[in-house]
């Protein structure tokens, strides 16, 4: 399953461009700090968080009904989008960054025999985390740049479709925003052709970062042509992916766009433009790939762990009664032979 949300409003907000109907978000001006945006997705996929979201813009649902997938899009670069057609849109305060691991381990945790779909992408930094089926259905999608950039040369590409109108091809800012609308079509395109992953019992997973337009703005500024042109491109772009993927799931998806300017540091991060170095951060892998985390770590550790414990105890039990044992009387093996010795 998937669940998508999209959103935008003035200043850095939270727009929810598509929901089902039982995933309930009430129409005002209520903020929602970044940080709990993570919280937020997870408690319109229907799972529990540790800390009680005191928010009124998502009222509780029923329960027995969670969407089938969650689609985030987080664009960076620009504080609202006019998109149109949305469900609501809030205001966003605090925009520290954030991931959806969590809820991601949530998913696979409750549902790691239907193996659920959970991709995180972010195309800029050549960052790409893929489990369970996600493996198979995504695994012909364009990750570093140099693949992506390949694939706006091939048939389907987006340059056919787009008006690129100040937009180049040439540019390096340019083809980096173009890559990741390429990536969004995609990611349709994929969902297309894998149409069964719709009617599994499991939720899915998306979290994808844009960072082509924070490019433009570092490069041309934010009131050059390039900079308007790419911004109602993804509007209009980011709008369409949310109808598709809500109308691949059979009208049972959220789907979320988070746009903001900038993201405030809690303490220190450190930024770089893609556009610096052609180096990826992981250099042993062409993918910069998480490694494989097994989630039936913990509960092999468990077992071995008190297995061992119990195993000693039961070593130091039998060696110190063997070492306080009386032949003569506790074993049975020198009574009778003693018998036996009188006997004779």
């Amino acid at each position: 399953m998937f669940l998508i949300f999209v959103t935008g409003v003035h200043g850095d907000s939270l727009t929810v461009l598509q929901s089902p109907e039982f995933v309930s978000f009430q129409k005002g001006d209520w903020p929602v700090s970044g940080e709990k945006i993570p919280d937020l997705v997870a408690l319109t996929m229907g799972f529990s968080v540790q800390e009680d979201l005191s928010w009124p813009g998502l009222q509780a649902g029923p329960l027995f009904q969670r969407p089938r997938a969650n689609v985030l899009v987080v664009v960076r670069g620009v504080d609202s989008l006019a998109l149109p057609q949305s469900v609501a849109s809030y205001p966003l305060e605090n925009p520290v960054p954030f991931n959806l691991d969590s809820v991601a381990e949530t998913v696979h945790s409750l549902f790691a025999e239907d193996t659920p779909v959970v991709l995180q992408l972010a195309p800029s930094e050549e960052r790409l985390y893929m489990l369970g089926k996600a493996n198979a259905v995504f695994e012909d999608l364009p990750v570093t740049l140099q693949q992506i950039r390949a694939r706006l040369s091939q048939d389907g590409s987006v340059l056919a479709s787009l008006p690129l109108n100040s937009l180049s091809r040439n540019a390096e800012a340019d083809l980096l925003f173009l890559s990741e609308v390429q990536v969004l079509h995609d990611i349709t395109a994929l969902l297309q052709r894998h149409r069964h992953l719709a009617k599994d019992h499991s939720p899915d997973l998306y979290s994808l970062e844009l960072s082509g337009l924070e490019e433009l703005s570092r490069l041309y500024g934010q009131d050059s042509p390039q900079y308007r042109d790419a911004t109602a491109i993804l509007a209009s772009v980011l709008q369409k992916f949310g109808e598709d993927v809500y109308g691949l799931y059979g009208n049972s998806a959220v789907v979320e766009v988070v746009t903001v300017k900038t993201f405030e540091a809690p303490l220190t991060r450190k930024s770089r433009s893609i556009l610096e170095s052609k180096q990826i951060s992981n250099p042993g892998s062409p993918y910069n790939l998480a490694y494989k985390y097994n989630f039936h770590y913990a509960v092999v550790f468990n077992i071995v762990l008190w297995l061992m414990i119990a195993l000693a105890l039961a070593v130091i039990v039998v060696g110190y009664n063997l070492w306080n044992m009386d032949p003569g009387y506790d074993s049975i093996i020198y009574r009778m032979t003693n018998q036996k010795i009188r006997m004779d």
